[in-house]
């Protein structure tokens, strides 16, 4: 399938590593230029150097201009982004009960999984809508479907970027811009990795064995790869997906057994 971005213009938050890198690398691929962003801007450029067209951007999103500083800088490199893939690292896991009284954690996960998504939206929306073309794409967490134990702050910042870019879809929906989620189950990541190795700790247990229980878990049998979430999101990012929006696609092997 032609995806129809070749010579588009995508910018992949959080992209020097996990599931950010594997969706930078699968839309370069397919002919879009990329704006691979994160912390490490040394690390950003050396991804960017290896994709057939990309710039390496350091971006911190969660400080109050960072947002508006990566827009500017893909601007100058390829001009207004077609694309936009929002990401960024999960908050550290805890429970429910264990949160502190003023809120500062839940304040903390907000930030960092809503606020700082919406002020990138906003960046990139305009141009969109004028254009009549373009496509908003978060990775999310399968926690939006069911929420995860021990994931509280993961569930709650998530639910609430999924409520905003449902309402956004309605609304821009004429105008020719998409908006979605696709929600990772369990993917080989090391995001995923420090999970299993905080469960194992919590219950006093080999890591190995808490793996194998996830695994056992997912009708598949397995984690998925990066490559596979990957290949979702660039379909989701294509022009033959015009007529999917304001929908949360799960990547799970069958994780969430709900429809």
């Amino acid at each position: 399938m032609d995806l129809g971005i070749r010579g588009r213009t995508a910018v992949v938050a959080a992209s020097t590593g996990g599931l950010g890198r594997a969706v930078a690398e699968a839309l370069a691929a397919e002919g879009a230029a990329v704006v691979v962003a994160g912390r490490r801007g040394d690390l950003a450029e050396k991804i960017a150097a290896g994709l057939p067209e990309a710039v390496g951007v350091p971006a911190d999103l969660t400080a109050p201009d960072g947002p508006r500083q990566l827009i500017e800088a893909a601007r100058a490199a390829y001009g207004d982004p077609d694309i936009l893939v929002l990401n960024g690292p999960g908050p550290k896991p805890g429970r429910a009960l264990d949160l502190d009284g003023a809120g500062t954690d839940l304040g903390s996960a907000v930030d960092s999984l809503l606020l700082a998504q919406q002020r990138l939206v906003a960046q990139v929306l305009p141009g969109m809508r004028e254009r009549a073309w373009g496509r908003i794409l978060a990775v999310g967490s399968s926690g939006v479907a069911e929420p995860l134990a021990g994931l509280v702050l993961s569930n709650a910042g998530r639910a609430a970027l999924a409520a905003y870019l449902k309402t956004l879809a309605a609304e821009v929906a004429r105008d020719g811009v998409t908006v979605n989620l696709l929600l990772p189950g369990r993917i080989a990541t090391d995001r995923v990795a420090q999970l299993d190795a905080a469960r194992a700790e919590r219950e006093q247990r080999p890591v190995a064995d808490v793996a194998a229980d996830s695994r056992a878990a997912i009708p598949a049998g397995r984690y998925g790869t990066p490559e596979e979430f990957a290949a979702a999101a660039a379909f989701l990012c294509s022009a033959p997906a015009s007529y999917v929006t304001g929908t949360a696609l799960r990547c799970d092997g069958g994780l969430v057994r709900s429809l």
